[in-house]
């Protein structure tokens, strides 16, 4: 990778630290801790919590009969998200040391912290268990993914991508075959780096 690169990624992971530091502030002043992997919130906070939780009931009551009427649509795709799951573990488990890359920890990736939040109601609960697994799995699978490319095709696009993982700087420019044949050695090595 040439200097530029490097330099914007240098600048990149310094403003991700930045930012992870704001949030780490805004969290002081929602009066929580924690505590041997536990949350602990303070009497106040879950006295606030307490008060503006919804019931069930009323959550219904208030919502669009659209939105009522398409919650089974949401909800279905809980069977390919499963499905994905399973297949991408069980694809990981049996490949990964074969190729010598290091397995994605899977339980990184799905945080379930947010049902225990008391002004939640049950059905909000469900809501973001859902979405929380939904989206860690998604993340999961995009990390596999982005080891297998990795490992098997470590070439940028030649098109502007939207978006792509936090892997993809390693990768060989598009079209340089030299770089390619040189690097591609090392950068199947290169797991070992904190690129998050």
């Amino acid at each position: 990778m040439n200097n530029t690169i490097n330099k914007i990624m240098a600048q990149i992971r310094e403003l991700e630290q930045q930012l992870e530091e704001a949030l780490h502030q805004r969290k002081e002043g929602l009066k929580y801790i924690i505590q041997d992997g536990k949350i602990v919130f303070e009497r106040e906070a879950l006295s606030l919590h307490r008060n503006l939780k919804v019931s069930a009931s009323h959550y219904i009551k208030e919502a669009r009969w659209i939105v009522i009427l398409t919650s089974p649509v949401i909800y279905s795709l809980i069977i390919p998200f499963v499905l994905l799951d399973l297949f991408v573990t069980i694809y990981q488990t049996i490949c990964f040391p074969i190729y010598e890359i290091p397995k994605v920890k899977r339980s990184d990736y799905l945080v379930f912290d947010r049902i225990k939040l008391r002004y939640l109601n049950s059905i909000e609960k469900i809501n973001c268990a859902y979405c929380s697994y939904a989206n860690g799995i998604i993340a999961y699978v995009q990390e596999v993914a982005a080891r297998t490319e990795q490992y098997w095709c470590p070439i940028k696009h030649a098109r502007k991508k939207t978006e792509h993982h936090n892997r993809y700087p390693l990768f060989t420019d598009f079209g340089d075959a030299e770089q390619y044949r040189r690097e591609l050695s090392n950068i199947k090595r290169k797991f070992d780096q904190d690129l998050d």
